[in-house]
């Protein structure tokens, strides 16, 4: 009668080998049933039921010694990269070991609290890094020092970009740096490392160009905004207008994003304020990648059974149409926290529970049945749908846009694990100087109303200025108050459409004093 939980149920059966069928009232058995229960210990609820735990064998799985993950690791890159020259295949042992010590220094240093419960890395963190060594390719990678320089940048993507504070990305580089000293010290990679003005190193998979060949590896300096600007451009033409500013973090997150959405099951968390930029470089980072952005249409009706609609067109278009999306969803369009329930499902398996009924599977397994044939495989109707899951995982990507303002989006991530879990994290840190001072210069600089040069000069260095000033006063607040203040770059062009209303406005006056 929906009075009893899961457990409850769960622990009769194990009692009992029954359970009541509620309509006829009578016992239903489950026989040849076994269960395998699985626990984390560091996050959840830490209670069971000891009425239902001593059923078990209970069996602790610690974090796996060094030996063993050099062993499952060294097994992965030796067999991709065999096909490499030799003097870059030694380096694979090198780097393992690296990463592993790298690895460590992590979990000591940044440790998870209330407020950063986001800072939890394990072997999912490690695999992640080495996925991104096995994108490489032997065309592209002859050299030794390049694949230690790729092992430092996915490190970064993974680790680096998942820190709240510029002083944790600080006290990363320190870490990485001395590893890189330890382990690669026949290289010179102090330029990656240094304070004051570090070369930029980016990988990214469009290194020629949208027309050109994907092959993941280093964009040179001058290259990626060319490229990029290239990109918006083509939107723009393609679809409704982005006034971007394309400075040189947007650049980065950019390539971040494009980074994460082109793997398989590659889904973006996407952390910062609002009118930091999150929507719109997804936005462009999935038409570089050629794959069509959804998003869902909230509406007041907007309901459970909607979003089930959309997914279900979604999973259609990406399972048996083969195209490539990416759905963008943000905070704001939650407006029901059972969405979660099914966004859940879709980061961590790809197969959401109760999306379609048994006929409407059947119809999708007859869609596929002949390309699961063309491809060698037996048409069972398990195989087909696991084909079609497949390549929805494959296909459909997601991009969550997410603020860290209030308390809901830790209570979301605590009770939808998947959210933090199956996502690759970037958190978009403050914009720097040049950051506001480019948004600043784009918006204000056609304003004819200030009059001189001198002047507009002034008046786009005034605005990072005051911008600072208040981030300043916000720090101020927040320890004297314990209240946080947030401020965007929406603020920067707010007080430029200000200026703009002001020079529109004179404008009509000159003209109106002619006209009399």
């Amino acid at each position: 009668y929906n009075t009893q939980t899961a457990i409850a149920l769960l622990r009769q059966h194990a009692d009992y080998g029954h359970w009541y069928d509620i309509h006829k009232l009578q016992p239903k058995d489950i026989s040849n049933t076994q269960t395998i229960a699985a626990m984390n210990p560091s996050a959840g609820s830490f209670y069971v039921n000891p009425r239902y735990q001593r059923h078990f064998w209970t069996c602790a799985v610690p974090f796996p010694e060094a030996n063993s993950l050099f062993l499952i690791y060294s097994t992965f890159l030796n067999g991709h990269f065999k096909k490499f020259k030799p003097n870059v295949l030694e380096q694979c042992a090198h780097i393992i070991k690296a990463a592993l010590q790298l690895h460590g220094e992590i979990i000591k240093k940044f440790r998870k609290t209330a407020i950063n419960f986001h800072y939890e890395f394990n072997i999912r963190h490690l695999s992640q890094i080495f996925q991104g060594l096995l994108l490489a390719q032997p065309q592209q990678f002859q050299d030794p020092e390049k694949l230690v320089r790729l092992w430092i940048h996915e490190s970064e993507r993974i680790y680096g970009d998942r820190l709240v504070l510029p002083e944790n990305l600080v006290d990363y580089k320190g870490i990485i740096a001395d590893a890189v000293k330890k382990g690669f010290s026949k290289f010179n990679m102090s330029r990656f490392f240094q304070a004051n003005n570090p070369e930029s190193l980016i990988f990214c998979n469009f290194t020629q160009g949208l027309a050109g060949e994907r092959n993941y590896d280093q964009m040179p300096g001058d290259k990626l905004s060319f490229y990029i600007v290239e990109a918006l451009k083509e939107y723009n033409e393609n679809y409704a207008n982005m006034d971007l500013v394309l400075f040189e973090d947007a650049l980065k997150h950019v390539c971040r994003i494009t980074r994460i959405i082109s793997s398989p099951s590659g889904h973006a968390l996407l952390v910062g304020v609002g009118g930091s930029g999150k929507q719109s470089l997804t936005r462009l980072a999935a038409f570089i990648c050629g794959y069509t952005t959804f998003s869902i249409t909230i509406s007041q009706s907007y309901n459970k059974n909607d979003l089930k609609t959309d997914l279900q067109n979604l999973y259609q278009k990406t399972g048996v149409k083969d195209e490539g999306i990416l759905f963008l969803m943000t905070d704001s369009q939650i407006t029901k926290e059972e969405f979660l329930v099914y966004i859940n499902d879709l980061l961590s398996s790809g197969e959401i529970a109760e999306l379609y009924t048994n006929d409407e599977k059947d119809a999708i397994v007859n869609q596929i049945r002949g390309k699961v044939k063309a491809e060698g495989i037996p048409d069972t109707k398990e195989n087909c749908w696991n084909w079609f899951i497949n390549k929805v995982k494959t296909n459909l990507h997601m991009a969550l846009c997410f603020s860290p303002v209030g308390e809901s989006f830790r209570r979301r991530a605590r009770q939808f694990p998947a959210l933090v879990n199956c996502t690759v994290i970037d958190w978009f840190q403050p914009w720097p100087q040049d950051a506001l001072l480019s948004v600043s210069d784009n918006f204000i600089k056609n304003i004819e109303a200030l009059g001189e040069p001198e002047v507009v000069n002034a008046v786009v260095k005034f605005m990072p200025f005051s911008f600072q000033i208040v981030d300043n006063a916000s720090k101020q607040m927040l320890e004297q108050e314990r209240r946080y203040i947030y401020t965007c770059l929406l603020y920067t062009s707010d007080a430029a459409d200000d200026l703009l209303c002001v020079d529109l406005g004179g404008r009509r006056i000159i003209k109106k004093k002619k006209q009399i």
